[in-house]
């Protein structure tokens, strides 16, 4: 019991601090008067309440957090504070259940970008940019801005930042640090959203398409203003300004800090990771682009160039924009294109699904099995960008990937008892649990998730967080062991 009041003594800390979030929808209304100022405030209200009245309810449960209490409090905050960021939508938009909301600020949060809401081009902007800010929060990780903040107010974060980031991230040392490193990482990440704000102004957008799109695209979270999404726009400057910055934040932030620091672009060619997404990226949009062409979709190659680069590159980054209904092409391509979704994100990454890091230590484990049944006694250290990885880390890898193929299959197989067709049913999976967006069939980039029922629309929120959260984080509160003292 003091173990849960410990973590509900920090989650109160945490919705004080998440209420702040408020100021920049409040802020919209006032500039664009769209009558939601009212709405904004009172949730801006409640939320603060809420978390004061459960942290002063605790106060005296407050302490150190344990590993334990660092994934029980994971887990508590990615699923409160989609609750809490609710209120804006039930009192703004009319006839919109929990269920349907709760999915909303989820895909926000955890940054898949999926929506089961119509009509975005009439919602009031204070709400449009709402559901973007919380893609641009969620992008780094609520964790990582509590890692920041948590000292300050006497909670340790180093166990967060480990609850966060399971398996193979890169230790790449920052600083001594972990708060001086979060707010490093925040800093990258926020000076990198200004450059994307800024080149999307120039390349035609107006501010308050800039600055969502910009959240969107730094939090791979693909949410728009528009229901045509990117290709209401149809303008190549625009496509290409977000394919750049859509590959940015498929990187570790922690390179591009480096990179920095060291003001020299070399420190990407010796990132593995960065080299291997950007060359299987960029290698799969000359593929698709020729495949389509061939096929006949586009008349011109320099046509099937543009539609399949930025399709491919949002899809195979886990944003989520589109510029075209690619549930229509040739099924090879858009379902390649759901593939990249499960491997391509680096980690460090606002990427979902299984990160480059893990698919290289796949490949170079059976690259070792390869050598060991020609040379059973060989001793063959596995090696990746110069650096050895440990036998228990991939051990851990194998681990993670199977239980990321057993959540694939276990979620799909209960969207299919529900009724729903396969096509659709597995491509919203994947979709989901790679915090990727758009799926095919009925939640193709055409259509949305708000044609699911509320049974489907739950275990898709369900996928989402399981995705977010790396798998491990979720399914270890189910084990008898961690219970035990």
């Amino acid at each position: 019991m003091g173990r849960a009041l410990t973590v509900i003594n920090a989650l109160g800390l945490m919705l004080v601090v998440f209420s702040i979030s408020y100021v920049l929808p409040v802020l919209t209304s006032l500039i664009y008067h769209d009558d939601t100022l009212t709405d904004f405030l009172l949730a801006m209200l409640w939320t603060a309440g809420t978390g004061v009245l459960l942290w002063i309810s605790t106060r005296r449960y407050r302490g150190e957090l344990s590993i334990r209490h660092g994934y029980l409090l994971v887990v508590a905050m990615w699923t409160a504070m989609p609750a809490v960021a609710t209120f804006p939508l039930l009192l703004v938009i009319d006839g919109l259940s929990f269920t349907d909301a709760y999915f909303e600020t989820m895909s926000g949060i955890t940054t898949t970008g999926a929506t089961v809401l119509t009509g975005l081009d009439h919602l009031p902007p204070a709400i449009n940019l709402w559901r973007h800010e919380l893609n641009w929060l969620g992008g780094m990780g609520i964790i990582v801005l509590a890692v920041a903040v948590l000292p300050l107010l006497g909670i340790g974060g180093r166990q967060l930042f480990k609850a966060e980031t399971p398996g193979p991230m890169k230790d790449s040392a920052l600083t001594p640090r972990i708060t001086e490193t979060a707010r490093n990482l925040w800093l990258v990440y926020a000076g990198i959203t200004l450059a994307c704000i800024l080149s999307l102004k120039l390349a035609g957008m107006n501010w308050l398409d800039a600055v969502c799109h910009a959240f969107a695209a730094m939090g791979l979270g693909g949410f728009s203003t528009h229901d045509a999404s990117v290709g209401y726009f149809d303008s190549p400057a625009i496509e290409f300004v977000l394919i750049v910055f859509m590959l940015l934040a498929a990187m570790n932030f922690a390179t591009h800090f480096l990179a920095w620091r060291g003001r020299s672009l070399r420190i990407y060619l010796h990132d593995a990771e960065a080299v291997a997404t950007v060359s299987l990226i960029l290698g799969s949009c000359l593929g698709i682009a020729l495949f389509l062409w061939w096929q006949g979709v586009y008349p011109g190659f320099w046509t099937a160039l543009r539609h399949a680069s930025f399709n491919l590159v949002s899809m195979a980054t886990d944003c989520g924009f589109a510029s075209a209904d690619f549930n229509q092409w040739p099924i090879f391509a858009p379902m390649w294109m759901l593939f990249l979704s499960c491997i391509t994100a680096s980690s460090g990454s606002t990427g979902g699904g299984i990160k480059m890091i893990r698919t290289l230590v796949l490949v170079k484990q059976a690259g070792r099995e390869f050598l060991l049944l020609l040379h059973p006694a060989a001793i063959n250290p596995m090696k990746i960008g110069g650096q050895v990885v440990a036998n228990n880390i991939v051990f851990a890898v194998l681990g993670f990937i199977f239980l990321y193929f057993v959540s694939v299959a276990t979620l799909t197989f209960a969207l299919l008892i529900s009724g729903l067709d396969f096509i659709s049913s597995f491509s919203a999976v994947l979709a989901c649990i790679n915090n990727a967006g758009p799926g095919l069939g009925v939640v193709g980039p055409a259509g949305n998730f708000g044609v699911l029922s509320d049974f489907q629309t739950w275990i898709c929120t369900a996928a989402m967080l399981i995705g977010r959260l790396e798998i491990f984080t979720i399914l270890i509160l189910f084990t008898p062991a961690f219970w035990k003292r």
